[in-house]
């Protein structure tokens, strides 16, 4: 189901714990599934469960906790803007509103070309660097004015 070399990262993760806290490296091998195979279908989250040796349940419960994990297929790019309330007041919202138009999607929509996915995000930490977005949960981006914006779809295509 995994690769053997995502098995091998899982396998870090899981000698960070005590054998009898497994459970411990739940969010580290769900991240890792997913960077793998792009989302996290049922069948692979049972997977990564078994794997760590605890149940299908637990994993699941993680997994639809944290926005950080997706249970649909999503776009090459997840683009996810925050909207909270320091950053809609220094442009998040428009900046929301911006990606809506140039990409002609909602927030949880992807483009036909399944390139994008656009997500209205909660408070990433980085109010002073508002408005944020953040692609494929990984990449910070700062300051994302319209020019901003274009730049980095630019970079991105």
């Amino acid at each position: 189901m995994l690769s053997a070399e995502s098995l091998q990262l899982i396998d870090v993760e899981l000698a960070k714990y005590p054998a009898d806290q497994r459970r411990s490296a739940t969010m580290s091998a769900l991240r890792i599934a997913q960077e793998e195979k792009g989302w996290l279908a049922p069948e692979t989250i049972a997977f990564v469960a078994d794997y760590i040796g605890i149940s299908a349940a637990q994993a699941y419960e993680v997994a639809t906790f944290y926005n950080m994990y997706q249970l649909e297929p999503v776009g090459k790019y997840k683009l996810t803007v925050c909207t909270n309330l320091p950053c809609a007041l220094r442009g998040g919202v428009d900046a929301g509103e911006y990606l809506k138009q140039k990409l002609g999607i909602g927030y949880g929509e992807t483009t036909p070309d399944g390139k994008f996915t656009l997500i209205e995000g909660e408070c990433m930490g980085a109010c002073g660097d508002a408005p944020v977005m953040l692609v494929n949960n990984h990449k910070m981006c700062s300051f994302m004015s319209a020019e901003a914006i274009e730049a980095k779809l630019a970079e991105l295509q």
